[in-house]
């Protein structure tokens, strides 16, 4: 089992006999660090991940008050609690509208110390817990679980449950629309992590100006438009999995320094020196060969081999057609249950078709996309083959080709409808689709 390491406590006392106070009643439980000045205090958290401070009030170097306030700027999420041995109202009202967390007085009671100290790194777990939970809110989950029964799948299956304990990094491969975010979660599901965060840095997504910001997070003012310190993907994935989806998008100098993360499990955001150490499983996914991309030069192969200490491989749904009726009848299930609406069944004609004459170029991504289609547009209890055949304005029926000319006109008729849906955007229709970009170009063509 992963054991969760100790939260680390800075105490800044110019008092050698406070801070060693604070020591014994700390040390047995929280990592230690201590300062007698300012000065130290600074040097102290700009080298080291601190997530509670205990602040002397007055410094001999600096006021706590200012020291405070310069704290909150380098690190807004670092919990901070005051200690005087003067009882001042005002003083303590200042200095909880600086961010302060609490304010104590001295001489203290042990159990009040533990109580406050305890109180403090719970919301600092909240706060990243909150960071957390609002990235994953921004995401779609149309199913928690992978369906399949097919050989190919049952040995992944077990796979997944063999790795899902282990410490080593995990590469995903599989075309697009395959399942991969779905096999990374339920290794984080099935594994000792389980109940810390499951981070999604999608690397195809996220602007290549803003790449760095996203994954290590940054420091007020590390560039024009920096008015706050951000917290990064990286910091908010601590103790849990972090997933790396289309790593193969990723340029060659972040790869580099994604490398340096996974191997040394510390980084620092843009614009601070101060190290940042995490402990966090890695799992990447692509849908491109990245053993042809490394010939290239496009991926680093150092990456690649710290990457694929356990290599999946996804089939895809042309090569597991068996599994496509446990998946039709999963979709139609969840349409229904989402819309409140009775459960379509679908002919067994139009089984076959859907089972035999289509290659599902977006694989399981893309089935879905067309029960749901299917479900809205059929009126009836069934959708029956000619409702399958009903895209665009090419009327000619299914049952008079063979086999390959109804596969073709399918696959025609479906992408000049969304094609048209879209108004014509490429891009959103082969999302829709589930397809890449460069397929409906070649359709079109």
């Amino acid at each position: 089992m992963t054991t969760r390491p100790k939260a680390t406590i800075l105490i800044v006392d110019d008092e050698q006999g406070i801070r060693q106070s604070f020591n014994l009643v700390l040390k047995n439980h929280y990592n230690i660090l201590m300062a007698g000045s300012g000065k130290e205090a600074v040097e102290l958290f700009t080298k080291n991940s601190v997530d509670l401070i205990l602040l002397d009030i007055i410094l001999q170097d600096e006021s706590g008050l200012d020291l405070l306030a310069k704290f909150k700027e380098l690190e807004p999420n670092t919990e901070i609690v005051m200690v005087s041995a003067v009882k001042d109202i005002k003083t303590a009202v200042k200095a909880i509208k600086l961010g302060a967390y609490d304010y104590i007085e001295k001489p203290f009671f042990v159990e009040d110390i533990l109580k406050i100290v305890n109180r403090a790194l719970e919301k600092h777990q909240l706060v990243k817990e909150v960071a957390y939970l609002r990235g994953e809110l921004e995401r779609n989950h149309p199913f928690d679980k992978i369906i399949g029964k097919d050989k190919k799948m049952e040995d992944i299956f077990n796979l997944i449950s063999t790795i899902s304990d282990s410490e080593g990094s995990v590469l995903i491969q599989g075309e697009s629309g395959t399942g991969k975010e779905l096999v990374a979660r339920a290794i984080h599901k099935l594994g000792s992590r389980r109940d810390q965060p499951f981070v999604v840095i999608n690397c195809a997504a996220i602007p290549k100006t803003l790449m760095e910001s996203e994954i290590f997070g940054h420091a007020k003012g590390a560039f024009t438009g920096a008015f706050q310190t951000k917290t990064g993907k990286l910091e908010i994935g601590d103790k849990g999995i972090i997933f790396l989806d289309d790593i193969d998008t990723l340029d060659v100098a972040m790869q580099a320094k994604l490398l340096r993360v996974i191997q040394e499990k510390e980084f620092e955001k843009l614009g601070s020196t101060k190290l940042i150490k995490i402990d966090a499983r890695f799992i990447a996914s692509s849908n491109k060969d990245l053993k042809s991309l490394m010939e290239k030069g496009d991926f680093r192969e150092d990456l690649y081999y710290r990457l694929n200490v356990f290599p999946i491989e996804l089939p895809p749904l042309r090569e597991k057609r068996g599994d496509i009726p446990l998946l039709l009848d999963y979709f139609l299930d969840m349409y229904a249950r989402n819309t409140g609406k009775s459960t379509k069944k679908i002919s067994e004609s139009s089984l076959n078709f859907l089972v035999e004459c289509y290659d599902w170029p977006g694989n399981v991504r893309e089935l879905q996309n067309l029960v749901e289609r299917f479900s809205t547009i059929t009126k009836g209890d069934t959708i029956f083959l000619k409702n399958i055949n009903g895209f665009g304005e090419d009327k000619k029926e299914i049952n008079d080709m063979d086999l390959k000319d109804a596969s073709e006109l399918f696959k025609k008729q479906l992408i000049k409808e969304v094609l048209e849906r879209v108004g014509g955007n490429r891009t959103e229709a082969a999302k829709i689709l589930g397809i890449h970009r460069n397929t409906i170009h070649k359709r079109i063509s």
